[in-house]
């Protein structure tokens, strides 16, 4: 049996190849000699601004970790997934439908009720900021006035001089002067609120069902067969002969034009 002595070099023609791809490589200004690397600015720098990009990355960054949070804190998205988290407990049907469903649900409803404001956000104030016409800070006062709004409509009263008081701010003389630091947090304990009381109002029906259903198996002499076996057809023939669905979700979204 012969081994063959093949040599493992690359041939001509991929040595060419290398070659006239390094030479193209080293030809371009990047790499030139005494040429500066390239700079991407990410964020507008000012006179005497000490934000490099790397800066600018980690910035960034950490920004982009943090919008998840704000898109399910400022949104109706809040309130959507706690009610609809609250039905699929009430039904009892375990992990029917997926988490991946809900929260997929809660996004597109979310995205239906704030395309108005995103609108407004970016007509009044992303579009001059990309034309250059207002600065960085002039865009986020003009773009915050909508979203403002918005929270205002939703965060109770309460809520709102509770972070005042936290946070040691004196009252405005109007509640569109309020900061978004005591917007925000009054704004997520009325959405908080708002969504246990509608999730305790669905628990209603069902729970009804599960005394009904408990009390016959009891009486019957079933002691040993879990009531919820039982009760969960139920509920669920009931949620469907009422097209629950539509009942909730309708009902979610009239609350946040009313």
């Amino acid at each position: 049996m012969r081994i063959s002595n093949r040599s493992t070099r690359p041939g001509p023609q991929a040595s060419c190849g290398v070659r006239i791809a390094a030479a193209l490589l080293l030809a371009t200004p990047v790499f030139a000699r005494g040429a500066p690397p390239p700079r991407f600015d990410l964020l507008p720098a000012g006179k005497g601004a000490a934000t490099g990009s790397p800066l600018q990355i980690i910035l960034l960054l950490t920004a982009l970790a943090l919008l998840p949070a704000v898109l399910m804190s400022v949104t109706p998205f809040l309130r959507i997934t706690v009610v609809l988290h609250f039905l699929r407990q009430a039904l009892g049907t375990q992990s029917t439908p997926s988490n991946q469903v809900l929260i997929g649900l809660s996004l597109f409803l979310s995205l239906l009720i704030m395309q108005p404001i995103v609108n407004q956000v970016y007509t009044s104030a992303w579009r001059p900021l990309d034309d250059g016409t207002i600065t960085s800070a002039q865009a986020f006062e003009i773009g915050s006035k909508p979203v403002k709004t918005f929270l205002l409509r939703f965060a109770h009263e309460k809520d709102l001089r509770l972070m005042l008081e936290l946070t040691h701010a004196p009252a405005p003389a109007r509640p569109s002067d309020l900061g978004l630091d005591v917007l925000v947090p009054a704004y997520i304990l009325s959405e908080l609120k708002a969504g246990f009381q509608i999730g305790a109002i669905l628990y209603l029906p069902f729970l009804i069902i599960d005394l009904v259903v408990a009390s016959v198996t009891l009486s019957v002499g079933m002691v040993q067969l879990p009531p919820v076996m039982i009760s969960a057809p139920f509920k669920i023939l009931l949620f469907v002969l009422v097209d629950g669905w539509n009942l909730v979700i309708g009902s979610l979204m009239r609350s946040f034009y009313q």
